[in-house]
């Protein structure tokens, strides 16, 4: 139907942290930016100087203007849009508990990626989106209505994560162990589907681990100074003196967001999952790894390198860690990887349990840590029957871990055999927006 030569499809991986998006047949995104937003009121935005509207002006950033109710609303999208002070911006997400909450910031993504970052015009190309395994019909409806009424794509394809991650992999039966920022999901895909009754979710990710990560640092003493707080003068060859700004109408939001982004970047760089459980006495003399702050102070790191990590293992770690109160009351509800795997395994059939327990595959930016494979593979092997024979797949390209579900979606959608699963704009007109349940089960 469409002939894989003529129209390349667009591949979009909308994460709960960052957002993927390029061309089908490619082997990584063109565009990879954040999945939030900066907002400011439109009262805000009179009252802002008129250096400031320069500046914002000069930044060439995405910037769009949104209906909220009766107020008007400025977003801000993309790294570097975001990476620009403004008073009064606030930093949102379109995401509450993994699910899409405001349609109007996905509407603003989407528009970024298209236009600002890939260059395109959507309605020439067909669309192939990757969505959670448990998204319900009601979004994936939503998602249909958008990309056919406002963009008017001439196909769509929506696709779960679990079966583009097996795809990337070239399985068709694996057990997907898919830890993103917001959430970790766990999702047996056999002969290309998702058995959705033995999917498993837990609410620890990678923004998780990175707010454990500040909070343990901010208990030692260690506060991260976002970037735009301060400026950094040389005042002989060499040396440098800080100098901190007073910018009064920074939002509390924004603060999180710029401190955020460093201490994510601490924790790629220094931390690792740990090989045996974690415990105080034996990680208390641990030699310390430097780490040099934006503001030229360094840092070091010492057990918390492979505490932090160990809370995918072990949840209840995050009660040890001064300020994450708010997590307190529901981390007795959640399970380890190991026991997660296990569970999801055994929900399914007999005839298919040894096979899935033979090929996991790791997949998403938390996934794509030090040492995790092999942790995971030595803490299954201790707990799972004897006669399975256990096997954690993970891609040695951190890289290709972090983008499998895109990578998977870029195989599928340039395969001549797929061109006709698309579900097209006239079969959207013919039968509306539920049809989409039929052609992309």
């Amino acid at each position: 139907m469409y002939g894989g030569d003529e129209v390349s499809a667009i591949v979009i991986d909308f994460g709960s942290h960052t957002c993927k998006a390029g061309y089908a047949g490619e082997d990584a995104p063109k565009a990879v930016f954040p999945s939030v937003v900066g907002s400011i009121d439109q009262m805000d935005v009179d009252d802002m100087t008129s250096n400031e509207k320069n500046a914002a002006v000069d930044s060439k950033n995405s910037v769009k203007d949104s209906e909220k109710g009766k107020g008007k609303r400025k977003l801000f999208v993309g790294s570097q849009a975001l990476g620009f002070r403004r008073d009064h911006m606030e930093v949102l997400s379109p995401f509450k508990d993994g699910i899409v909450a405001d349609w109007d910031i996905v509407d603003n993504i989407w528009d970024h990626a298209f236009r600002e970052c890939l260059l395109i015009d959507p309605k020439e190309h067909p669309m192939l989106l990757a969505e959670p395994s448990s998204n319900s019909q009601q979004q994936r409806e939503r998602t249909a209505e958008l990309m056919f009424e406002k963009y008017t794509a001439p196909a769509l394809f929506l696709a779960k994560n679990a079966v583009l991650t097996s795809f990337a992999s070239g399985r068709a039966t694996s057990l997907v162990v898919d830890s993103g920022g917001g959430s970790t999901t766990i999702a047996p895909v056999h002969d290309g589907y998702v058995i959705q009754k033995a999917v498993a979710f837990s609410p620890i990710g990678g923004e998780l681990l990175t707010d454990c990560l500040m909070k343990s640092l901010e208990s030692k003493g260690v506060m991260i100074k976002p970037r735009y707080s301060f400026k950094r003068k040389e005042i002989q060859p060499g040396v440098f003196q800080t100098v901190d700004l007073n910018l009064q109408n920074t939002t509390e939001s924004y603060r999180l967001y710029s401190q955020r982004v460093i201490a994510s970047d601490i924790k790629e760089c220094v931390c690792r999952a740990p090989d045996t459980p974690y415990d105080e006495s034996s990680y208390s003399n641990i030699p310390m790894t430097p780490y040099e702050l934006p503001d030229g102070q360094t840092i070091e790191i010492g057990a918390d390198r492979f505490k932090i990590p160990d809370i995918l293992f072990n949840p209840s770690l995050v009660q040890t860690i001064p300020g994450m109160d708010n997590f307190v009351e529901i981390a007795p509800s959640v399970r380890g990887l190991p026991q997660m795997v296990i569970e999801s395994i055994n929900k399914c059939d007999v005839d298919i349990r040894r096979e899935l327990f033979s090929s996991i595959l790791l997949a998403g930016g938390t996934a794509s840590m030090q040492q995790l494979k092999e942790r995971l593979e030595k803490d299954l092997l201790e707990e799972s029957p004897q006669a399975a024979r256990v096997k954690v797949l993970a891609s040695g390209n951190a890289t290709e871990r972090r983008f499998s579900v895109w990578i998977g979606g870029s195989i599928l959608a340039s395969l001549g055999s797929f061109q006709q699963m698309w579900f097209s704009k006239a079969e959207y007109e013919e039968h509306g927006a539920s049809y989409v349940q039929r052609k992309c089960p």
